[in-house]
């Protein structure tokens, strides 16, 4: 008799078998867990940023404009960065916020050169009157 993970159990007095497949997903879940911990920037901490963005003159996010001139200048600027596929996942999800014609860019991109891409992709766009670069160029830890 086959389990639900494929295994070739017998079913034991007391449900042994239950008690193996727990004890084999367990492992794995540890593994995955153990993993992903490898894989996080345990030093990432971005609290000053947060407290930056609380601030009333600073642009976030929420203040994104709703008409249709803004929401397809931000649209399009996305789409120019997602199409390059040579940037990082930083420059491919940088914060860009436009009011009244004006963008605002906000995250951290691997790059001077990442940077510059970025700039050159807002400001090519029909309808920008300014961009406001406040990019971060992320340091190597």
């Amino acid at each position: 008799r086959r389990t639900a993970l494929g295994c070739r159990c017998g079913i034991t007095r007391g449900g042994g078998w239950v008690l193996k497949e727990i004890g084999i997903l367990s492992s794995i879940c540890s593994l995955v867990f153990m993993s992903s911990l490898s894989f996080a920037d345990i030093n990432s901490d971005n609290s000053k940023v947060n407290q930056r963005d609380r601030l009333t003159d600073e642009a976030t996010a929420d203040q994104q404009s709703t008409n249709q001139p803004d929401t397809e200048i931000t649209r399009k600027v996305r789409r120019d960065l997602i199409a390059n596929k040579d940037l990082s996942t930083y420059a491919h999800n940088v914060k860009i916020i436009t009011v009244d014609g004006q963008i605002t860019l906000k995250g951290p991109v691997r790059s001077k050169e990442e940077e510059d891409i970025i700039l050159k992709y807002a400001r090519s766009i029909s309808g920008v009157t300014k961009v406001t670069n406040e990019l971060e160029v992320a340091t190597s830890k």
